[in-house]
């Protein structure tokens, strides 16, 4: 229905990346972050009524029921310029490989949040023996090795539940905290030093983007139709995500300023007995939401690659795969345990990709013919600033979290 899809768009879109946003701000400044987080949410929103209005053509045209990402961008490509269309088997792999790409750094974040929150709390009661964060991350990866292992969404379900519940109060809790005693706006930094907007556009990119879980949910609606439109239940969820990672992104940084942590339970006291609940609680959220993040990645990768093994090895392999996957999140996270430029990387690299460029390109490709490009060909022009931003984004987001992780490291030896 279209209240049980606004739920799961809420959902899909709040994760993890809302309490990154204080931090994002802190790499825009109050003023400048406060007008941009809605530009970007606009432009994300606007991408993807792009993919479903592209998707919706398609389905008419091939009289397929229903598509999704990689689908859209193959059909795309098809329908499209003859120069496209050997490409076509192309685009569905570079969407596959980014939707993939995505979603485990999304879980390799996971891991790095998870641990670091844990940590804060056993260091404040065992001053003597404190663990390294990389030896933090190891431990939280192992109980996740065998969670993975479960393979139906039904079992899956009940720790969603949980996590939704974890999540919801202890983002409840942490408002609380964020609104005592705030400081007046002129201690902080109104717009910020450019060098530091790509780490904010990454951020909140990676924050807004629920890209991966639009055209699934569009797929399973009784009324598709109300998706898009006016006023839709994209627009209303997307509306609704906007305005809480900006109340979140504003207030949380006007409360910490320059001591803003890359998860915003960090800042929270750590002697306080509620704040270590919540950041227990956000730990578990996450811990859980890991299993169903990873289920999209490994059918992506499953589906691509089951056809060539034999039946009887099947089961094995699918195992095999599940494990080092899992493995390979956990030595990533070890490898890069900074959540900061962690999050700005895979929000400017996949999501840059997946959630500017790939739809523009899209819209192109299944405009060409019919019904064109409009007058002054306006929809060329501009689907060519939407390519080019997503560049930009790219390209400046991933050079800046390069240049933090080598900072870092040579500051670490």
């Amino acid at each position: 229905s279209d209240v049980e899809t606004f739920v799961h768009l809420l959902k899909g879109s709040l994760g993890s990346g809302i309490l990154a946003m204080p931090m994002a701000f802190l790499n825009a400044g109050l003023w400048f972050g406060l007008v941009a987080t809605f530009l970007v949410g606009a432009v994300c929103t606007y991408c993807v009524h792009i993919l479903v209005k592209c998707a919706h053509i398609l389905c008419r045209r091939r009289k397929i029921p229903m598509m999704g990402f990689a689908d859209v961008a193959e059909q795309a490509f098809l329908d499209g310029p003859t120069s496209l269309q050997r490409w076509s088997r192309f685009i569905r792999f570079i969407v596959n490989c980014f939707l993939v790409i995505d979603l485990i750094g999304c879980c390799c974040i996971y891991l790095v949040f998870v641990g670091t929150n844990v940590k804060q709390v056993v260091d404040f009661y065992t001053q003597e023996s404190e663990l390294s964060i990389r030896l933090w991350i190891v431990i939280v990866t192992c109980p996740l090795l065998f969670m993975c292992l479960i393979r139906n969404l039904k079992f899956l379900a009940p720790f969603s539940m949980v996590a939704n519940l974890l999540m919801f109060v202890g983002i409840i809790i942490t408002f609380t905290y964020i609104f005592t005693d705030l400081p007046s706006t002129e201690g902080r930094v109104g717009v910020a030093d450019v060098t530091q907007w790509p780490l904010f556009f990454g951020t909140v990119i990676f924050a807004l983007e629920g890209i991966g879980v639009v055209m699934s949910l569009e797929n399973d609606m009784k009324n598709p139709a109300h998706f898009i439109g006016c006023p839709s239940v994209l627009n209303l969820g997307m509306g609704v995500v906007v305005s809480l990672y900006t109340l979140v992104g504003f207030f949380g940084y006007l409360k910490y300023g320059a001591e803003t942590k890359g998860s915003i339970t960090l800042n929270l006291p750590v002697e306080d007995k509620l704040a270590q609940s919540v950041k227990l609680m956000i730990a578990i959220a996450i811990f859980f939401t890991f299993t169903l993040q990873f289920y999209v990645p490994i059918s992506i990768i499953w589906k691509g690659i089951q056809h060539k093994i034999a039946p009887e090895k099947q089961n094995m392999t699918e195992y095999g795969i599940r494990i080092l996957l899992v493995l390979l999140c956990g030595a990533i996270a070890v490898a890069l345990p900074n959540l900061g430029p962690f999050i700005s990387l895979i929000g400017a690299v996949c999501l840059s990709t997946l959630g500017m460029i790939v739809p523009s390109i899209i819209e192109l490709a299944v405009y060409y013919e019919d019904p064109g490009y409009g007058r002054g060909k306006w929809r060329l022009w501009k689907n060519a600033f939407l390519i080019a931003f997503g560049f930009i984004g790219f390209f400046t987001g991933t050079y800046v979290s390069i240049l933090e992780f080598h900072d870092e490291f040579n500051g670490s030896h």
